[in-house]
């Protein structure tokens, strides 16, 4: 299917009424209907921005769930967040956003926020899920929202349980991390977004199970979920608090080295470093096959008075341990200790930077099944990944590009709300809605 554009009324959908005036020009793009998936049957709205809600609420797409993006006309404050491709198309946004369908209305304006609430209340027994990381604000909270109907859910993260505002960064420095990342006393910062990530999975289960839970009484309710609990139970189920509660230990920077069993980085010959790691008893032995320093490292235990049979052991050795492996790495090309290891049963990864992993991974390849290329307006033609979860009775949706900003308004306010042409062409005119941007 093709979807066409008219681009001067900024009209998207399987069809284009022209103009009073009779004028439009026509484009076409690669349609993103919704595809069958294990959640095909689920319908939710977002209203979100940055990573967190966009990120469960594209997992939740790429398993079949129609996800109704509503951003607000020229688009919500991350439409341009980097990396961005050379025309200036975010590919963040692109990447965040992939099989939702994508709506802009004057968010603004009470005829804006009427449509909006119709949108997130609309009948439909699988419907009336709204995921949103936004300030409630009058038009938008649950109360209000719910007052059209009573079986709503609503998904919602803040910053902090108080409603007060925070990101990643600022969660992330006041949870231990970066002052146990790195060797000295100045903190490291992350530059993987944890939280946020960790919060749009929390968000995408929370939804799933308060719409089980729904199914079963028919009652709806507000789920809500802070960036910062959502820090603080993850720092607790690692057992970093109870740590400092039973043992008065605070984790203290080790840099590469594995907290608690042995691994570290090793430097190789040709300019590389790889990861080598062992939990297991049999990850350890492994080593000393591969390396065929067996008898070498057995001699670490006696001479250091530790049981290198255990994880605190091997921990406590871990520089005699190094010091023995070190040069076995710095000898050795990365391909040398890749046919040298794989296969061997040691655990050990090279260390890749976006362009290697892009480039020279196996993994991050269209021999991968979760990888396939799309056609993605402004990016061009580029590989990309669909869930990264599989099942064995249901058949996983390809990848699929994200919506060009404002693509499906006309679409779904057709389908959802009832609108005919005549009426979208009138809200349009006002400003209200809007349709794909075009560059």
């Amino acid at each position: 299917m093709t979807i066409v554009i008219v681009t001067n009324a900024g009209r998207s959908g399987t069809h284009a009424p022209l103009r009073p005036d009779g004028r439009c020009t026509e484009t076409t793009l690669p349609e993103t209907e919704p595809m069958p998936g294990i959640l095909s049957d689920l319908r939710i709205v977002e209203v979100s921005a940055f990573i967190a809600a966009p990120l469960g609420g594209m997992t939740l797409a790429q398993l079949g769930a129609d996800v109704i993006r509503i951003d607000p006309i020229g688009g919500n404050i991350d439409a341009k967040r980097w990396p961005v491709a050379p025309d200036g198309t975010s590919l963040y946004w692109a990447s965040l956003n992939k099989r939702k369908r994508s709506v802009c209305l004057a968010l603004n304006t009470p005829e804006g926020q009427e449509i909006a609430q119709s949108l997130i209340r609309a009948p439909g027994a699988n419907a009336g899920i709204l995921l949103t990381n936004l300030p409630a604000g009058k038009w938008m909270g649950y109360d209000v929202l719910r007052q059209g109907r009573e079986d709503l859910i609503v998904l919602r993260l803040t910053g902090n349980p108080d409603g007060s505002a925070a990101i990643d960064y600022t969660v992330n420095c006041a949870g231990g991390f970066p002052l146990a990342t790195g060797r000295g006393e100045e903190p490291v910062n992350h530059v993987l977004p944890a939280w946020d990530i960790t919060a749009g999975l929390y968000l995408a289960t929370g939804l799933l199970a308060a719409e089980r839970a729904r199914k079963g009484s028919g009652h709806g309710q507000e789920v809500t979920l802070a960036l910062s609990d959502v820090m603080l139970a993850s720092v607790a189920n690692l057992g970093y608090v109870a740590d400092v509660q039973v043992n008065n230990v605070v984790r203290p920077p080790l840099g590469n080295d594995l907290y608690g069993a042995f691994g570290r980085d090793f430097g190789t010959s040709d300019g590389r470093r790889v990861m080598l790691a062992a939990i297991s008893n049999r990850q350890w032995r492994a080593i000393g096959k591969a390396t065929g320093l067996t008898d070498r490292l057995e001699m670490i235990g006696p001479m250091m008075g530790v049981d290198m049979d255990t994880e605190g052991g091997r921990f406590e050795a871990r520089k005699a341990i190094a010091a023995v492996l070190e040069p076995w790495f710095a000898h050795r090309t990365l391909a040398e200790i890749r046919a040298a290891l794989d296969g061997s049963g040691v655990l050990w990864g090279p260390y890749q930077d976006f362009g290697q992993m892009v480039h020279e991974d196996p993994r991050c390849s269209l021999t991968n099944p979760m990888f396939g290329e799309i056609d993605q307006p402004g990016a061009g033609r580029i590989m990309a990944n669909a869930s990264p979860l599989g099942f064995s009775a249901d058949v996983r949706p390809p990848p699929a590009r994200a919506p060009r900003l404002g693509e499906h308004t006309e679409a779904v306010l057709a389908e959802v709300l009832g609108l005919s042409s005549a009426q979208y062409g009138r809200l349009y005119d006002a400003g209200v809605v809007a349709g794909p941007s075009d560059r």
